[in-house]
């Protein structure tokens, strides 16, 4: 495959990184690219599955001697990759990264990075604003990344896009967090962006996004399943659960806008099914009673609290992806109530109630404290199976 190359470029600490791994997962390659002297200053990564490799470069520090350093390490490389017999090192597209929660320096930040990428004079420019956790200021920073280009002699012209974005799982307190946002806009601002010939056709990007998607879905379930364990912790009682209320509803809704569902009121009586099926209290008694019904569970309350909540978080969180998955890929659709509400009571059927007895079980029979861990990072990593979804 033919690839294009996109540069990256921002302040050391502005998220580059993380922004790389959540664009092209896990699955990533560095490869030996580039010139000598320059490869290890600059990371070359890529994907069998998108058509451009991204070059991430050493950070820029905030001295004098460090930050010509940076530069001067990208207009090196740039110069060899101008020269003839390296056409496939071409730059195609640029990623400036600025941070989000560092406004006030955007129109220096820019500055400095439209000094390092001078020799490409036309090369398109997206600024990718990193941890963009603040819903509220984005149009503001939206607005300063534009009129920071405004004031630029160079690369004025060259801004093509801005995408605010929350690469990877931002955690506020014990029940909060700012959801994985953007990524998949990027990819695909980014596609467009590639001259014809190198683009990815539009269903190879969709299967890409897809999986993107479903991997920073299983982030925000993982992180909502461990706010419920600590939640769980407080003794209370599951009838009147409504504790773990703000959790479950924060992790639907972070689910919904990952997998772009918007607001309409369909889609807003679909979530509210999805909530209302997903009841702790049902769900709850339903293993309490199982659990009574056994002899020899020796289990402190507290940590049986834990169990539960954790369990049913996480079973809502599967149940959502399922559900929001089928409704991007337009398989069925947010009027399908009564589907929502059968694939939610399989996640919380009695097949829900076995896997947490086993938990339980094998904790209450355990001496060694890091099997009781072990126990319980299996129950926030869970997958339940998806046969009694594929009976529906």
């Amino acid at each position: 495959m033919e690839r294009g190359n996109v540069l990256v470029i921002g302040n050391s600490g502005a998220g580059k990184s993380t922004l790389i791994n959540s664009v092209l997962g896990d699955e990533k390659a560095k490869t030996g690219y580039g010139s000598s002297g320059t490869t290890d200053k600059l990371e070359i990564y890529e994907s069998e599955e998108i058509p451009f490799r991204i070059i991430d470069t050493i950070g820029f520090e905030p001295s004098f001697i460090k930050e010509h350093k940076a530069i001067n390490a990208v207009k090196k490389w740039s110069k060899d990759s101008a020269k003839k017999g390296k056409e496939d090192s071409e730059i195609n597209l640029i990623w400036f990264c600025v941070e989000g929660t560092t406004s006030k320096l955007f129109p220096k930040t820019i500055k400095d990075l439209s000094k390092a990428t001078a020799m490409w004079k036309t090369v398109p420019i997206v600024v990718v604003i990193t941890k963009s956790y603040s819903v509220p200021e984005r149009e503001l920073n939206i607005k300063m990344v534009k009129d920071a280009f405004a004031m630029q002699k160079r690369h004025s012209k060259n801004l093509k896009d801005i995408v605010p974005v929350v690469a990877s799982i931002y955690t506020l307190n014990d029940t909060a967090f700012a959801a994985p946002e953007g990524i998949t806009e990027l990819i695909d601002v980014t596609n467009a962006l590639m001259p014809e010939g190198i683009k990815a056709g539009a269903n190879d990007v969709y299967k890409f996004k897809l999986k993107r998607k479903k991997a920073l879905a299983q982030s925000i379930v993982a992180v909502s399943t461990t706010a419920a364990v600590s939640v769980g912790a407080i003794t209370i009682r599951f009838a009147d659960a409504l504790i773990l209320s703000p959790i479950e509803v924060g992790q639907i809704n972070a689910l919904a806008r990952l997998y772009e569902i918007d607001n309409s009121m369909e889609s807003k009586q679909l979530i509210k099914s999805i909530v209302e099926v997903g009841t702790v209290s049902t769900a709850a008694k339903a293993v309490i009673s199982a659990l009574k019904a056994i002899p020899g569970i020796n289990i402190a309350e507290r940590m049986l609290n834990s169990i539960i909540a954790g369990a049913i978080v996480a079973a809502i969180g599967e149940s959502s992806i399922y559900v929001f998955e089928k409704v991007y890929t337009g398989e069925k659709s947010v009027e399908d109530i009564e589907w929502v509400k059968k694939i939610m009571e399989a996640k919380l059927s009695p097949q829900f109630t076995d896997r947490v007895i086993t938990i339980v079980e094998k904790i209450s029979k355990s001496d060694n404290t890091k099997d009781t861990g072990k126990l319980i990072s299996s129950l926030l990593s869970m997958v339940f199976t998806t046969k009694a979804q594929k009976e529906i």
